[in-house]
């Protein structure tokens, strides 16, 4: 599974932050791998990209008071668009939520 969190502007501690978030997420159980990214053509545009063993582990990340304290402030910034990412033949029927 691969997860993409975007920031626009994300401000002068985005990268003292992510850092901090990248650094206990790359921990947590199923975490295969986890980037933070700068756009090439807008400085202002940013990125964390994982790779997770499943949806599972990912959404099990969310869980606990550390995972409160370090991703949420940052993760509060982030671009308001679905996140989460399968290849095809693992997603089945996608069958999108109801708003």
């Amino acid at each position: 599974m691969l997860a993409i969190s975007r920031f626009a502007s994300p401000g002068p501690t985005f990268q003292q932050e992510a850092g901090a978030a990248v650094e206990w997420w790359s921990q947590r159980t199923g975490c295969l791998g986890i980037d933070v990214v700068q756009n090439l053509d807008d400085p202002e545009l940013w990125a964390i990209v994982s790779r997770w063993e499943s949806v599972g582990d990912y959404r099990r990340s969310f869980n606990g008071y550390d995972a409160k304290m370090i991703l949420t402030p940052l993760l509060s910034r982030a671009i308001d668009e679905p996140s989460a990412f399968l290849p095809p033949e693992e997603l089945g029927e996608n069958i999108p939520r109801e708003g």
